[in-house]
């Protein structure tokens, strides 16, 4: 079987109307601009509104992605959606995408990995498309993490938010881009990094709900130490599967979990910050859809060019981790 080169051939993403800032939250936590700001570089983060729903945001980031690869809904063969906020259990998002953007033909399924999901879901899409399985691909990230969040709990409530991002793959010419190399991992843990409730083990009750099993859970030292080296060592190896070094990166997507931990994680694999694209001041931690969104933003303001060495990487509850390097 001959293999195919991999490309990204267009990009996309949504974010909700409501800006949620430091100052906003203020007012209803025990907490303050300067604190958030030194632990987490957030300053403002976007919200979904109470009737809006992860696909509500998973379908224009998908649209947007099939525009700029000038691509028509009809020959997409494919959709993943990674997410941990479905819409609802069943059918799955990546169906409602389906539906939403008339993908006439597509198959798909969605894909839940946490924070890490949308750079598992690239290297799922990239083995598609490398087989000849797909032509088409439509790889989307998207969550409404504030429908899962305790909006009491200071340690994540000023973390998190809520969009999407799109990539769509593609078979790439001859000798032009490709994907060189792809890391992930899993470590199972349900005590560092959590959302408990939902699933066979705590099914909904009254008394579930009222345990708060069915919001988000961190620990946040361990997920800091964890964090800051799985970024590393997701740098360095990354780089030696492809056989290049960290410097002859163009730009470093990093999953926007932490500034302190991206920081921490860049002076230990020994590469400058300046690399890393970075939105988290203004968009927050928004969980599988945050690779994505900053991906659009970076193609959008003209980071990449032809030829560039990007890596893409994240890590996540499960706890997970994943990554991958390309030729764009």
């Amino acid at each position: 079987m001959s293999l195919h080169g991999v490309r990204i051939a267009g990009t996309g993403s949504c974010l909700p109307e409501r800006v949620v800032t430091n100052a906003d939250l203020e007012k209803r936590l025990d907490t303050s601009d300067e604190w958030i700001r030194s632990r987490t570089g957030i300053g403002e983060r976007r919200w979904a509104s109470e009737d809006e729903a992860t696909s509500d945001f998973a379908i224009p980031a998908g649209r947007r992605a099939l525009e700029a690869a000038g691509c028509d809904p009809a020959d997409v063969d494919f959709v993943i959606c990674a997410t941990l906020t479905p819409d609802m259990p069943m059918p799955s998002t990546a169906g409602l995408i389906q539906r939403g953007l008339n993908l006439e033909k597509a198959g798909g399924f969605d894909l839940s990995s946490a924070c890490a999901g949308f750079v598992h879901a690239l290297t799922v899409g990239t083995n598609y498309v490398r087989t000849g399985s797909a032509k088409n691909v439509l790889v989307v990230g998207a969550e409404t993490m504030t429908k899962v969040l305790d909006h009491s709990d200071r340690a994540t409530a000023v973390i998190f938010a809520d969009g999407a991002g799109a990539a769509l793959l593609q078979p790439a010419p001859a000798g032009e881009s490709d994907v060189l190399a792809s890391r992930y991992g899993l470590r199972g843990d349900d005590e560092v990094l959590l959302l408990k409730g939902g699933g066979s083990r705590y099914p909904t009750t009254h008394e579930s709900v009222d345990e708060k099993l069915h919001l988000i859970f961190m620990e946040g030292r361990a997920t800091f130490r964890f964090a800051v080296k799985t970024f590393a060592s997701l740098i360095t190896e990354t780089c030696d599967d492809a056989g290049i070094a960290p410097q002859d990166l163009k730009l470093i997507v990093p999953h926007q979990v932490n500034m302190r931990i991206i920081e921490a994680a860049c002076t230990r694999a020994k590469v400058s910050t300046d690399k890393c694209f970075l939105n988290i001041e203004t968009v927050g931690n928004t969980s599988a859809a945050s690779v994505p969104i900053a991906l659009d933003d970076a193609v959008r303001a003209g980071k990449l060019e032809r030829g560039d060495l990007v890596l893409m990487l994240a890590f996540g509850g499960g706890l997970s981790w994943s990554s991958i390097l390309l030729r764009w």
